[in-house]
């Protein structure tokens, strides 16, 4: 049984049906706050996996997050160290970041509600995307955008606003600008306490998105334990990373 790291970056934002999505698929969940006071760890040393979630602030607001920096570290590492990892809307940002990659305001304004995007050929050999559908729908609520991707970084999914919406770096870490994590009523409570408008589908197209999403992303999730379970037993053999 593998342990997932779990980076929690804003209280608004937790793991929701994710976190039972892992834990269905046989994962030990430990979940970090470092907005109420928990440590980043330094390294991975002590789990299989890690997930670094979205948040309100950009990925180098340090002054608002001081646990930024920390974080950004510990990502790079996990890439170096070939731990799986996903990085959601922020800790996508924060991922790439880390990476070298860049990132920006979204020069065609924010992404809020439900949007289509469309699968990139890499995705078809990529090991967490290979079974994703054509277009599948995704979620999205965020103003930033990573503009450039890190050196090396290979695009698994895009779309015409913004062209990277998934992407892996290096073998086990994968990044998605968008949200996997929410249903249709998260989004729209996020909406009306910020007193924003959506901008993609949104009333009764959310709701249909949303129970789309639940059958696609449940599966990705199921396939990132896997791959923890895998890495975990690699490194229990002594090969050092995920196979």
């Amino acid at each position: 049984m593998s342990t997932i790291l779990v980076i929690e970056h804003d209280p608004s934002d937790p793991l929701l049906r994710l976190g039972e999505w892992l834990t269905d698929a046989g994962a030990t969940v430990e979940v970090r706050r470092p907005y109420a006071g928990d440590t980043v760890p330094e390294d991975t040393a002590a789990f299989d996996a890690v997930i670094s979630l979205g948040g309100e602030m950009g990925a180098h607001d340090d002054s608002a997050a001081p646990w930024l920096p920390a974080t950004r570290r510990l990502l790079a590492r996990s890439v170096a160290a070939r731990t799986p990892t996903l990085g959601i809307c922020l800790g996508a940002q924060l991922l790439a970041a880390a990476g070298g990659g860049i990132v920006t305001r979204g020069e065609n304004g924010p992404e809020r509600g439900a949007y289509l995007t469309a699968r990139r050929d890499a995705a078809e050999h990529d090991p967490l995307f290979r079974d994703l559908p054509l277009t599948p729908d995704v979620m999205h609520y965020h103003d930033d955008v990573v503009s450039v991707l890190p050196p090396g970084a290979t695009l698994l999914l895009s779309s015409p606003g913004y062209p990277h919406q998934a992407w892996r770096q290096g073998d086990a870490a994968w990044a998605v600008q968008f949200h996997i994590e929410t249903g249709a009523d998260d989004l729209r409570a996020w909406a009306a306490s910020d007193d924003l408008p959506m901008t993609g589908r949104f009333g009764p197209m959310l709701d249909e998105a949303a129970e789309t999403m639940a059958l696609v992303w449940r599966d990705v999730a199921v396939r990132f334990v896997a791959l923890a379970d895998a890495y975990a037993a690699a490194r229990r053999d002594g090969a050092g990373g995920a196979p």
